[in-house]
């Protein structure tokens, strides 16, 4: 039993996360990658049989996936199942992401520069965090080809024409903040492949675009909190967050205190000071 939900679907990366149940009295079974993915064990463990090779996967491993590969899962050691988020990548990123190599390493031992961008994607997928699932898959992929083939990406250096495109991207962003933007969505704007726009975007304006489509909402949030009479419920979905607990989660570690703080402060309560200085402590 394996039941999957999907967290993110975008053009160039989707995110699942799996929880199987299995245990060693399951009789276990051939299954096949349909993309090249990369799954992050986050708790538990199984085995990994494809062809002749054989791995023990337990927490902090990574499981690397080639669509057309057959394989076997088997939980002969382990009672609890184990739990994966698995990014998967469309064809044309590929031979961006990484070297054919690197697909067909099968699965790799928890490993230091793996492990901390595996456990930062899960914070992502609650969320508590302003990065994109998506970009945090991309840049998985290129730290698992650093750790693989030894080699680090080029240092990017943006043309004047990657600037006038990041600018231009990033202001696209700030008009379209309430909408729901994937970094695939952006990157056809710009005109570059989601790989490419994110290294870019970076370089340029300092911040993923996720993590500027995200203070872009915190801006007009509040605004809205200093200039409209609207419930922090409606400031919250007019701006874009879909979760109120999200909202009040991410304005508060902006602000220091929370909304009805922050806006009872455009108002003279001095109050605020105080919450917020709490809050940082």
């Amino acid at each position: 039993m394996k039941p999957a939900t999907r967290m993110l679907q975008s053009g160039s990366v989707s995110v699942i996360d799996y929880r199987c149940t299995c245990g060693p009295a399951d009789r276990p079974f051939t299954e096949t990658h349909s993309r090249h993915s990369i799954s992050y064990v986050r708790k538990g463990s199984f085995g990994y049989r494809h062809g002749a090779r054989c791995f023990e996967l337990v927490a902090g491993s990574v499981l690397v996936g080639h669509p057309g590969d057959e394989y076997m899962c088997t939980h002969e050691h382990h009672h609890g199942g184990d739990e994966c988020l698995s990014f998967q990548f469309s064809a044309e990123l590929i031979e961006e992401l990484a070297p054919h190599s690197v697909w067909r390493v099968g699965a790799l031992p928890p490993i230091a520069q793996l492990m901390v961008l595996g456990e930062w994607a899960q914070t992502a997928a609650d969320p508590r965090s302003d990065i994109g699932l998506d970009e945090l898959g991309l840049m998985l992929s290129a730290r698992l080809a650093q750790v693989t083939t030894g080699k680090r990406a080029a240092t990017l250096k943006p043309t004047s024409r990657d600037r006038r495109r990041a600018v231009e991207a990033a202001l696209w962003i700030d008009a379209n903040a309430r909408d729901d933007i994937d970094l695939s969505t952006a990157a056809k704007i710009a005109g570059l492949s989601s790989y490419h726009f994110l290294r870019v975007f970076a370089a340029v304006v300092g911040v993923t675009p996720h993590q500027y489509l995200v203070r872009a909402r915190l801006r007009n949030a509040a605004r809205l909190l200093v200039e409209s009479e609207r419930s922090i419920t409606e400031v919250a979905f007019d701006v874009g967050f879909n979760d109120m607990s999200n909202f009040v989660r991410t304005f508060g570690r902006a602000a220091g205190a929370s909304p009805r703080a922050f806006r009872h402060a455009a108002r003279g309560d001095r109050n605020f000071f105080q919450e917020s200085a709490v809050m940082r402590t």
